[in-house]
């Protein structure tokens, strides 16, 4: 009950869309203050009493970075460093979906991209082999995505050079395994 009690409460927090994130956030460029792993990082824009806004990259899953008792997934470690290597400090282009501007964690959900016009940083971190596309939620590129995933695998780019069904998070164990 507390679990579902809280789960409420975050969405009651956080809605899927908030009216003002499109004004404030869509199509407009922000610093990137810190990375926080491969498919999560923070711009350095206030979000409501937040002194910076976290955003979670739209369609990718990032392995994760070790986190209290939990070890590293596989390929954590090169995922971040890509990220902060390529987004560290930089000015980036946020574009929003507007049926879907937040995460269930009150996170902003948004395509980055380092030009106007051209690819994005979610797309990059698949082409290259840093996340996996993430078909469990609809979004615009879901499609495209997959594509981009499937000629990263069968290329052997990235982590599809020597990962294993046990490296992948369990989602993607599931995923697979219905393939």
């Amino acid at each position: 009950m507390v679990a579902g009690g809280g789960l409420l409460l975050d969405r009651l927090r956080f809605p899927a869309s908030a009216p003002d994130d499109v004004a404030r956030f869509h199509e407009r460029t922000f610093r990137v203050s810190r990375v926080i792993d491969g498919d999560t990082l923070d711009l350095a824009v206030p979000d409501g009493q937040r002194p910076h806004t976290r955003v979670r990259l739209w369609g990718v899953d990032a392995p994760e970075k070790a986190h209290g008792e939990q070890p590293g997934q596989w390929y954590a470690a090169e995922a971040t460093a890509f990220a902060e290597r390529i987004l560290s400090g930089r000015d980036v282009l946020i574009v929003l979906w507007p049926e879907r501007t937040r995460g269930k964690y009150g996170r902003l959900l948004a395509y980055v991209y380092l030009e106007r016009g051209g690819s994005s940083f979610n797309e990059m971190l698949i082409e290259e082999g840093f996340a996996y596309n993430d078909p469990r939620f609809a979004h615009p590129l879901k499609e495209r995505f997959r594509r981009v995933e499937k000629q990263a695998r069968r290329d052997q780019v990235g982590l599809w050079a020597a990962v294993t069904l046990d490296d992948m998070p369990v989602w993607r164990q599931r995923f697979e395994k219905r393939d």
